[in-house]
């Protein structure tokens, strides 16, 4: 995708982290911006701020896992902008714990956010996207759809988040073969970030009040599993703003694989050796064993 000035880009978890910044990218390269974010707060102060650049904003407070407030959002941005060109399935929620221990209601905010709220974008955004490229050659589009590290390994003690983030990847990789398939002018690209500083370690705060279980305490692991979470999310030296740069350089490349920690991408390896090898897999603290014997420990005093 090269022509930005007068497009339309769609942006889910647009009130922080990575959506805030590629909205602010999106809003310097003079784009239309749909921004939508389930916290309506963080949701009104993005829009306050992005108002300055005088770009045309349409803002609507969406649960992305809800089929029904996806689809008014879809509505609402074809009858204000008609198809849009960038659209960033990016708004997400983290949880951790070993995963016997998640709830019914756990697997469905997890999924539900993580899995179903991209499901939703690209189902209901393609289409439209397709109708474009076909009454306009000049027509590019692009699709981001966010996963994380965690869907390229299975670190433990992450349970549902990993299954949910490992299914993002799936659909990116075959959207990307299936766009292939059927037109050169819309692309898809995955983003898989590291621990970046972002609000994602405190998503309870967004957690449907339908989704909670109002009597349950976490358990050890769920403990263990937040505080390990707030303490890498919190330290990450890179930026969600360097992040977001990452994304738009991705579009305008179209480059399918992004990572802001490509350092990381040998534990990649060594699980994909994992496979081809048929061998077990390889101790995610092998490199740090002090860690892997810490979190033992405190699983197993509990036990």
């Amino acid at each position: 995708m090269k022509q930005f000035q007068g497009k339309t880009a769609v942006i889910t978890g647009a009130g922080s982290g990575f959506g805030l910044e590629l909205a602010r990218l999106a809003a310097v390269k003079g784009m239309n911006l749909v921004l939508c974010d389930v916290q309506q707060d963080a949701l009104d102060k993005a829009v306050a701020e992005l108002k300055a650049s005088g770009v045309p904003i349409l803002a609507q407070r969406v649960d992305v896992a809800k089929a029904e407030q996806m689809q008014a959002l879809a509505d609402a941005v074809q009858q204000r902008f008609g198809a849009p060109h960038l659209v960033f399935n990016n708004a997400g929620v983290g949880a951790g714990g070993l995963i016997w221990e998640h709830t019914l209601k756990d697997w469905e905010w997890v999924i539900g956010v993580n899995l179903m709220g991209v499901a939703h974008g690209v189902r209901l955004f393609t289409p439209m996207m397709l109708a474009a490229a076909k009454a306009d050659p000049a027509y590019e589009g692009h699709i981001v759809n966010t996963a994380s590290m965690a869907g390229m390994l299975n670190a433990p003690n992450m349970g549902v988040y990993n299954v949910s983030k490992h299914a993002v990847v799936a659909m990116s990789e075959t959207l990307y073969q299936d766009l292939r398939l059927v037109t050169d002018q819309i692309s898809a690209s995955v983003l898989c970030p590291f621990f970046v500083p972002t609000g994602i370690h405190q998503s309870e705060r967004n957690r449907p009040a339908e989704l909670s279980e109002a009597d349950a305490k976490p358990t050890q692991s769920q403990l263990i599993g937040q505080a390990m979470s707030g303490k890498a999310v919190t330290s990450g030296k890179l930026t969600a703003a360097h992040v977001a740069q990452l994304v738009m350089d991705a579009v305008e490349a179209d480059r399918f694989y992004i990572f802001s920690h490509p350092k990381s991408l040998a534990t990649v390896q060594t699980r994909l050796e994992d496979v081809m090898l048929q061998r077990n897999p390889t101790d995610p603290f092998a490199g740090k064993p002090e860690l892997g014997a810490q979190l033992r420990a405190a699983l197993r005093a509990t036990a």
